[in-house]
């Protein structure tokens, strides 16, 4: 690493994260780096203390700023940060992510390394009650998740995606920023985009960013719903960037109505198909779950089966509506200040 390493904008979109934003601006600002900081978070229109700390943040560290983001829109938010930083890599990171101590060092590190346009690691999820512990299981599991590496691991080296991102900034302004109409998936795109153009995105396993799973079933199952109805927009709008895994959950879905219906109406022996899922998820809990608590163990099963069946179908009742809006989005005529969507 050269005397003097390059300044760095931290970016955080924030919406309700009164509960983990001062931790995770702590690890930011603890970071051993030896280049200069600043830190961007872009408040949404939160309706807990969220913007009360993030104000207590600005006055404790004039590292620290805040711009508006009245959307709440993540990739809005991204953009209208992306803006009002100032330095050449820009680090995202979110609400209720904690960088681990050398992230950033070891980031900047790769990047000239590499010569990647963007470097990310491991989503390490860790949960704070039973639940959660079940829910970052699944998260960092195979039969949860499939062999994407940003989840559970793996070699270094060239990749599709991967989580948060540390960015050269020309990237970024070559690429124009996240599609603020990407409501999620919004990190995948940007990186095909960056392939797209002949950039590269580099995995690292030493990049480690903890990261806290949603609290509650009825959170996790709208988030993965989200997240399959958006990945379909995705490969609705740029044709070959889906492959088997996407369609693993969208595949299950339809083989377990399938069952219920037909065994339900036509023959018992169609109830295999759920039956053999459920008894899949729950032995594949089992490795999943070591060393974790009783109650957690127990609840593995249910992380699984709303993560694949709340991804699949929003996968499935994807509207093409939303393909539209993005394509519209992306034509000269349609293009508007980030700060302003």
């Amino acid at each position: 690493m050269p005397t003097q390493q390059p300044a760095v904008s931290v970016i955080m979109p924030v919406l309700n994260e009164e509960r983990h934003l001062r931790d995770s601006v702590r690890h930011i600002l603890g970071q051993e780096y030896g280049g200069e900081m600043e830190v961007v978070i872009a408040l949404g229109p939160s309706t807990d203390r969220t913007d009360e700390i993030a104000a207590e943040l600005v006055r404790e560290d004039p590292r620290v700023h805040t711009v508006p983001n009245p959307t709440g829109r993540t990739p809005a938010a991204l953009n209208a940060a992306i803006e009002a930083s100032r330095h050449p890599i820009v680090v995202r990171v979110d609400g209720h992510g904690m960088l681990s101590q050398n992230y950033i060092a070891t980031a900047v590190r790769l990047l000239e390394e590499t010569g990647a346009q963007n470097v990310g690691g491991i989503m390490h999820a860790e949960g704070e009650n039973p639940w959660e512990d079940a829910v970052a299981a699944a998260m960092t599991s195979r039969i949860g998740v499939g062999n994407a590496a940003f989840h559970t691991g793996g070699k270094a080296g060239p990749a599709d995606t991967v989580y948060l991102g540390v960015f050269r900034r020309e990237a970024l302004e070559r690429a124009g920023g996240y599609n603020v109409e990407f409501v999620r998936a919004q990190d995948w795109e940007l990186n095909f985009r960056i392939r797209e153009a002949g950039g590269l995105i580099w995995f690292s396993p030493e990049l480690k960013v903890q990261y806290r799973p949603r609290p509650s079933v009825r959170a996790l199952a709208k988030q993965y719903k989200d997240y399959g109805r958006w990945r379909h927009v995705v490969a609705r709008y740029h044709s070959g960037s889906i492959n088997l895994r996407y369609l693993a959950a969208p595949a299950a879905v339809c083989a377990i109505a399938a069952g219920v219906v037909v065994g339900a109406a036509v023959t018992p022996w169609a109830f295999v198909l759920p039956a053999g899922y459920l008894a899949a998820i729950t032995v594949g809990s089992v490795p999943a779950g070591k060393g974790l608590s009783l109650g957690a163990r127990l609840r593995i099963p249910v992380a699984l089966a709303t993560m694949h069946v709340c991804w699949g179908y929003g996968f499935l009742t994807s509207p093409r509506s939303l393909a539209a809006k993005v394509i519209a989005s992306r034509r000269p005529s349609a293009r508007r200040d980030p700060s302003e969507v």
